[in-house]
């Protein structure tokens, strides 16, 4: 009871506009006066938690993302995808989906991808008769692709609460991803057919192929951003931390010397930007850590597992209810919150239903798709909406739409069918 005390009110200090770190600091301060712990005794084991190298790669990899919006690789990553897909009306959307997948394999944050896709896209879509609240509904939700194409800043983040291998968990969430990215095109060109007349401009097979020639060629520095990133993790060269080092090294050169659109302005906003977004994640996790501390502690873990294998005998019908809590939860959290609290309550619950710790990050970062897009809290959609410049009452349709026929039932397939999460890292033996 406890327990749920402290966390409905992060959940009321969050809704009623209290910062999120305060928030955190108030579900630790509560924890330890239901208790009666001597939170000073905790401080430490938090501060030993967020001292790890594993959590350098916050700032480097949000460093990245700002780079490639200023620097001017997001724009070739679009013209690129943009070239191969076609400017027809569904290829549009389907370039946006494409380009935010890409971005997401270089910067893993979503309010990056939002940002530089949005406001490369918006205009271009608009003329070829989408609405802005349907491109930004669709902008929302294909942004979430960079929490699930690795590298990714979310699955770091559980990797690190959960003493989980950063690489495996990078794995868990690529099927999904890819499944998402397919689902999201396939409903967009329903939509188009629909509602748009179908395509109006078909780009004969020839041009396509010399503009797909000529933007890639140009792509080519920014798309070994990814190659290299990923490659050098999975080829054993070098850590996740390393990767997001060499990111940073190699945009900065291409942003100056290639593409000639960075200046050491906009590298020290990049530099402001990443230390703002990496100090809020910091404290975050202090807190969360403590807290978890005191969950430890007091064996709410045990308890929630016992109420919930108490009530519910079959596995499926427990996932579902995970299911449900997590979009619930996530409806009102930011995915940093969700990770914090929701990671070490859960997992003695599915590891006793047989579930894989590295398939758990994968359902977690499904649900947070979702929730990310789902008000009263909607981080990811309202900035979706600033950047279309349009209100929230035209992109929640669209959005629903895409959240029931595209976000939710990747969510399902994960839960429910485990290879989906852990073909990759069992074929690369980070899972057994």
């Amino acid at each position: 009871m406890e327990s749920l005390i402290a966390i409905v009110a992060v959940v009321v200090l969050m809704m009623i506009g209290v910062p999120v770190v305060f928030s955190f600091a108030a579900m630790t301060l509560i924890l330890s006066i239901l208790y009666d712990i001597d939170i000073s005794s905790l401080m430490t084991t938090g501060f030993w938690a967020v001292n790890s190298l594993i959590l350098v790669a916050l700032p480097l990899f949000v460093m990245t993302g700002y780079l490639m919006q200023t620097g001017g690789i997001a724009k070739r990553l679009v013209d690129f995808v943009e070239a191969l897909v076609g400017k027809s009306r569904s290829g549009m959307g389907t370039s946006m989906v494409a380009a935010c997948g890409i971005f997401g394999a270089i910067s893993g944050t979503a309010s990056a991808a939002v940002a530089s896709i949005g406001s490369i896209m918006m205009d271009p879509m608009e003329k070829h008769g989408y609405s802005r609240g349907y491109s930004s509904a669709l902008l929302a939700v294909s942004s979430l692709l960079g929490l699930l194409i690795p590298p990714s800043i979310t699955m770091i983040l559980y990797a690190v609460v959960t003493r989980q291998s950063v690489a495996a968990c990078f794995l868990a969430t690529v099927g999904p991803g890819i499944l998402l990215m397919i689902f999201l095109s396939i409903l967009n060109a329903i939509h188009v057919k629909r509602h748009l007349g179908g395509n109006e401009v078909k780009t004969p097979w020839n041009q396509r192929l010399a503009e797909s020639a000529s933007t890639g060629w140009k792509a080519i520095p920014a798309l070994m951003l990814p190659v290299i990133i990923l490659g050098g993790i999975y080829g054993g060269v070098f850590t996740p931390t390393e990767a997001a080092a060499v990111a940073v090294a190699y945009a900065i050169p291409v942003g100056l010397f290639v593409y000639r659109e960075l200046d050491l302005r906009k590298i020290a906003k990049a530099m402001i930007e990443a230390a703002k977004t990496t100090g809020v994640i910091m404290i975050i996790l202090l807190f969360s850590f403590v807290a978890s501390r005191i969950f430890t502690l007091e064996r709410v873990p045990d308890q929630l597992t016992d109420v919930l294998l108490g009530t519910f005998s079959d596995p499926l019908l427990i996932l579902l209810m995970v299911n449900i809590f997590l979009i619930l939860i996530g409806m009102i959290m930011d995915d940093v919150s969700v990770i914090a609290i929701v990671s070490p309550l859960m997992m003695p619950v599915l590891a006793e239903i047989g579930v894989h710790p590295v398939h758990f990050a994968a359902i977690i970062g499904t649900s947070v798709v979702i929730g990310a897009n789902s008000p009263p809290m909607a981080p990811i959609l309202f900035m979706a909406c600033r950047v279309g410049g349009v209100g929230m009452v035209e992109v929640m349709r669209p959005a629903l739409y895409f959240i029931t026929f595209a976000a939710l039932p990747v969510m399902l397939v994960t839960t429910y069918w485990s290879p989906l999460a852990l073909f990759l890292p069992r074929l690369f033996g980070f899972v057994q």
